[in-house]
């Protein structure tokens, strides 16, 4: 290939057609893809009937590992002075509860249509924008370690965030859908989902939770390029945001020591200070070494590595089982994405591009989410509160993880119920 004739617009729109399929040259036009195409993804599902199992049982084992790393990491939490008024199953057991939960209410999402999920968009949307305002409202919302996040409910304490990632995910493909016909215009087809972004960000910044708003901000960016949005139009708000985070770094004194932190962690002053998560992660990580030293042997668990249990999960998952167990849960993840994505592109195949782009969407998510929450463990990335999708410890992050990916098998189960010549 000629290095002089390479043209980074023609290679954008190339990759979006290799991975969403939208456009498809000799399709009907409306989003349809080229028959032979067609005949390739919709011939892949070895069985037609039910659902993808395959998909439930790593989805199964990922909330099953987490569980055990739950409780091998919270274990020793009593001892601390902090924790001094739980038991040491205390986390296992809320965890427990939270995951039968989650599961329970997944089946019943299961049984929801997409047309129904369509039609309610907008109207989560809007809902999960007054939940990030009520959690604002002193007295109302629940701060921890400087925070303002969740909401009291009892049983639990609900994260807005969490619903507000499942909303933007359903409001973007909708958006999507409604805009086909503009989608190369920006003002009519980037500029509202910008000011949507923006909105929701405005919120998040203010609790604060820059990780969630980084999530957001990737699952709504990456629904409208895989919608087809002009390829300069993508990089022009792409740089927007860069600009934007970069901005926001900039002007708030503790988000620069971090990023200064993490680029010298070792340095003694940083050691001590914004840098304490990240080298106790990364002594986590070297104690495992290849095999691990054992379930249940973490040392840095014992109130050396702070959230061990939640944010800092995969570095006890490191310690314990080592490299090997490091990989088996990125294999997984990886797996996971890459089976959304496909259940997406089948049900474009289809003509049913909302459910298409959803499915796509949160392969984004859990994919994007999963990949900051690993950068951070193993230093690749600045530290970020972000959790673990699946395996952390925090009920409501799990639940609408649990409820994301029971849409993705009801698209699933939909793709196949008109594949059998049925009806969705």
């Amino acid at each position: 290939m000629n290095a002089s004739a390479f043209n980074p617009m023609s290679w954008l729109g190339g990759l979006r057609d290799r991975v969403s399929n939208w456009r498809g040259q000799g399709g009907d036009g409306h989003g349809a893809l080229p028959v032979r195409d067609r005949i390739n993804i919709l011939a892949q599902p070895s069985k037609v009937m039910g659902f993808d199992q395959s998909l439930v049982w790593v989805v199964l084992a990922l909330l099953a590992l987490g569980l055990i790393m739950v409780y091998s990491a919270s274990i020793a939490l009593p001892d601390s002075p902090k924790f001094a008024k739980y038991t040491p199953t205390y986390f296992f057991n809320r965890h427990l509860f939270f995951l039968i939960l989650s599961i329970m209410v997944g089946a019943v999402v299961t049984q929801i249509p997409l047309s129904t999920w369509e039609r309610v968009a907008p109207w989560l949307f809007v809902l999960s924008l007054l939940l990030l305002m009520l959690v604002l409202i002193p007295h109302v919302g629940k701060g921890v370690n400087g925070a303002r996040r969740w909401l009291p409910l009892g049983i639990m304490n609900f994260q807005p965030s969490e619903l507000a990632k499942l909303a933007i995910t359903l409001y973007a493909a909708d958006y999507m859908v409604r805009k086909m016909e503009v989608k190369e215009r920006f003002f009519r087809a980037v500029a509202p989902m910008a000011v949507a972004v923006a909105v929701v960000g405005l919120l998040l910044l203010a609790e604060p939770d820059m990780g969630a708003f980084m999530v957001i901000a990737v699952i709504a960016m990456s629904i409208l390029f895989l919608g087809g949005v002009n390829g300069r139009m993508f990089f022009l708000i792409t740089a927007v945001l860069i600009g934007a985070f970069t901005l926001m770094v900039s002007l708030s004194p503790w988000r620069r020591e971090r990023i200064f932190a993490y680029l010298d962690p070792w340095d003694e002053k940083n050691a001590l200070g914004k840098a304490y998560q990240l080298t106790h992660s990364l002594i986590a990580f070297g104690r495992g070494e290849i095999f691990g030293e054992g379930l249940g042997s973490s040392l840095e668990k014992l109130h050396y590595l702070p959230e061990a249990h939640t944010d800092f999960l995969l570095a006890v998952i490191g310690e314990e089982l080592g490299f090997v167990g490091v990989a088996i849960v990125i294999g997984a993840f990886f797996w996971l994405v890459r089976r959304l994505f496909h259940i997406g592109r089948q049900a474009i195949a289809l003509d049913r591009v909302f459910s298409g782009l959803v499915a796509q969407g949160v392969g984004v998510w859990m994919g994007g989410q999963a990949f900051i929450n690993m950068g951070v463990n193993l230093g690749v990335l600045p530290t970020k509160g972000l959790t673990l999708p699946l395996m952390s410890y925090g009920g409501s992050g799990v639940m609408l993880n649990c409820i994301a990916l029971a849409i993705v098998l009801r698209v699933d189960i939909e793709n196949r119920q008109l594949m059998r010549g049925g009806r969705a």
